[in-house]
């Protein structure tokens, strides 16, 4: 593995922990600051919301400057803000450095994907862009802990000087790794960047991603309460579940690049949604036949969980391949779609848990992994080759 990508994996790392781990330490920093946790909960709603909003807008504005110089500044901003917000500053001028972080983070992730789909070789695309997201992932997965045991030893400032000190580390790294001349091809005018970005091939590719995504996040987001009313498993036995599906999201990640390499971004995605629907079926099955056996549902929620990640490098490479000048842009509205589809998800999986009950979700979320097939089928890309292994 280059040590560019190296790099890159871990600045996806960094900037991804950073906007997940303020959930960990929660309640110190809403002590300390003196505000509710759910006030301090919209820490990471600025975050977030920030990030979709502003990487199609930054991947526009953005799009003729050197990559190196772009990750540079981006992780130098970042770090200011984090190393700021170390100084436990008053609620609202936090909120004002997380908008800032999160500016930082939107105008480099597209750049991070589209660097190393550009830069990979013909036959590795898909790996390339699944260690980019495994770095995303695996945010979550071991950043967030490790920030939060931080912010438990030393106080919640320290997790946010840790992030700082991480994000410089990273930048050296990108500085030692990354060439000092970037080939930077012409980009497109506007007006040819969203005609190219209206494409069919290109539009419904990014609306099945935000479908797949609201289904997926439905089902975790509400994974407790379905596993609670499922199965006679009690809080340890949801830990497992989670953690279980945590290790399956990574493997599906890396898995799912190796089968766009190999088989082509539509054939992997046919795949992993195929699997997604029969899972959602299982579990629908499952939660009929309840009390189910707590093995058979671990099962399900594992190969689910695995699948609902597998699907991202196929979606990223097959936009790559058909967007090209301006597969940065329609990365960038592929982060936001994720984004979206997370929150769509957990609204309307609430009012389903509020209104039909857990046994809706699966059916919910297999008509979502449904209308996402339908689009991608619906979707008609010149060249369609471009989309299967050379």
């Amino acid at each position: 593995m280059p040590g560019w990508l190296v790099a890159l994996f871990a600045a996806a790392f960094v900037f991804y922990t950073d906007d997940y781990v303020i959930a960990g330490i929660l309640p110190e920093l809403a002590d300390d600051l003196g505000v509710g946790e759910g006030q301090a909960g919209q820490l990471v709603t600025a975050f977030s919301l920030t990030v979709a909003v502003a990487a199609p807008v930054a991947a526009v504005v953005l799009a003729r400057v050197p990559r190196r110089r772009l990750f540079a500044v981006a992780l130098v901003v970042f770090v200011v803000a984090n190393a700021a917000a170390a100084l436990a500053p008053p609620f609202a001028v936090l909120m004002v450095l997380r908008v800032v972080a999160a500016l930082a983070a939107a105008s480099a992730t597209p750049a991070l994907f589209a660097y190393a789909a550009g830069h990979a070789p013909a036959d590795k695309v898909g790996r390339y862009l699944a260690i980019i997201s495994l770095g995303v992932t695996g945010s979550i997965a071991a950043g967030v802990p490790v920030g939060t045991w931080i912010g438990g030893a030393l106080g919640w400032q320290a997790t946010f000087a840790a992030v700082a000190i991480a994000g410089a580390l990273v930048l050296l790294l990108v500085l030692r790794t990354l060439p000092g001349e970037d080939r930077l091809d012409e980009a497109p005018a506007l007006g040819e960047q969203l005609r190219t970005l209206r494409q069919p091939a290109i539009s419904l590719g990014l609306l099945a991603n935000c479908a797949l995504m609201t289904g997926s996040m439905m089902m975790l987001t509400y994974l407790a309460p379905y596993l609670a009313t499922t199965t006679t498993g009690g809080v340890d036995m949801r830990g497992l579940a989670f953690g279980l599906a945590g290790v399956a999201g990574i493997a599906g990640i890396w898995l799912g690049g190796l089968a766009t390499d190999r088989w082509g971004a539509d054939r992997a995605l046919l795949f992993g949604v195929g699997v997604i629907v029969a899972a959602m079926a299982g579990l629908w099955g499952l939660w009929g036949a309840r009390p189910a056996p707590l093995l058979l549902v671990l099962v399900v929620t594992t190969v689910w969980a695995a699948m609902a990640f597998w699907n991202s490098p196929a979606i990223q490479a097959r936009l790559h391949a058909l967007a090209g000048p301006v597969a940065g842009q329609a990365l960038a509205l592929n982060t936001s779609g994720t984004y979206l589809g997370v929150s769509i998800g957990a609204a309307i999986g609430g009012v389903l848990l509020s209104g039909v009950g857990v046994g809706g979700l699966p059916i919910a979320a297999a008509a979502f992994a449904i209308g996402a097939l339908v689009l991608l089928a619906l979707a008609r890309p010149v060249g369609r080759a471009s989309t299967q292994p050379a």
